[in-house]
């Protein structure tokens, strides 16, 4: 809790300038009385001197003051930049989900400087939860995302509607399908994304389908999913897809479409209701949209 208001420090800044009390009573116009009730008052919520008073004679630091003193300049410093606001306009922040980030955000980054050369970009990268509390937070304007976890006050805007792959070893008994359902996949053992949310929604549409997979593994990498398929550990189910049919540590892996209707998943826009108005918001938002 602060006990000490800004008025306060700007008394005993005055005071360490102007080496007395008199002469920070005067610059400041306020009486000499007041000026050291207000002192007396922060050095005892601080419980040591900052200054060392005797009458009739100018006022010294105390080692510990000239430490006091140097934080309420930084203080008084800082307080006067919130009131003059910023010098100039903070970046555009855009949140990726971290899955979809490695096809998303260069040619995002790309389009908006292209196209608002005289904004500033910047990107952020994040799971399910990090971007909902970024951007409530104000540290993120828009995030690009499948919507999953955005519950509350978010407004959003379909970019794309995907459905999953799935991930299999050359010699998987599915690998020669064309297309996959999930009632198909049920019946072998799978790899899921360690990630809370991201679980919760693949595990709901199994629920809804009324499905009993076995969860084989938990990951918390598309390579790392990617390579133990490819070694047979399971079948891997990502809405992210690669190009190659090699995993980063050499196997073959093959890369098969789920067809499930229900399956299919929207990478949005997605943005809080409660942000502050950007005066370029809607532009940014149609040219990201055409991503």
């Amino acid at each position: 809790m602060l006990y000490n208001t800004l008025r306060q420090y700007e008394y005993i800044v005055a005071v360490a300038d102007t080496g007395s009390l008199t002469g920070a009573a005067s610059l400041l116009n306020v009486s000499q009385p007041s000026l050291s009730v207000a002192i007396t008052r922060v050095e005892a919520q601080l419980g040591q001197p900052v200054f060392l008073r005797r009458k009739g004679s100018s006022v010294n630091i105390t080692p510990y003051g000239h430490g006091v003193i140097e934080g309420a300049r930084a203080l008084l410093q800082q307080a006067e930049e919130i009131e003059r606001g910023p010098a100039k306009a903070p970046p555009f922040v855009i949140g990726f989900f971290e899955d979809i980030a490695p096809w998303y955000l260069a040619p995002a980054l790309e389009r908006m400087h292209f196209q608002f050369p005289t904004m500033r970009f910047k990107a952020r990268e994040g799971r399910f939860s990090d971007l909902a509390d970024d951007l409530s937070e104000g540290r993120v304007n828009l995030a690009i995302s499948y919507d999953v976890g955005f519950e509350g006050r978010f407004d959003r805007r379909v970019v794309q509607t995907i459905a999953p792959v799935a991930f299999l070893s050359r010699d998987h008994p599915l690998a020669r399908r064309s297309s996959l359902e999930l009632a198909e996949l049920a019946t072998h053992p799978v790899l899921l994304f360690d990630e809370d949310l991201s679980e919760h929604f693949v595990r709901g549409l199994f629920d809804k389908l009324r499905l009993s997979p076995t969860i084989k593994q938990r990951v918390r990498s598309l390579e790392l999913m990617r390579s133990l398929a490819a070694h047979g550990a399971g079948v891997g189910i990502s809405y992210a897809r690669p190009p190659g049919d090699v995993s980063y540590d050499g196997k073959p892996i093959v890369t098969v479409p789920i067809s499930t209707a229900e399956a299919a998943a929207d990478i949005s826009l997605i943005w809080s209701e409660l942000r502050n108005p950007e005066p370029r918001f809607s532009e940014v938002l149609d040219a990201l949209s055409q991503l």
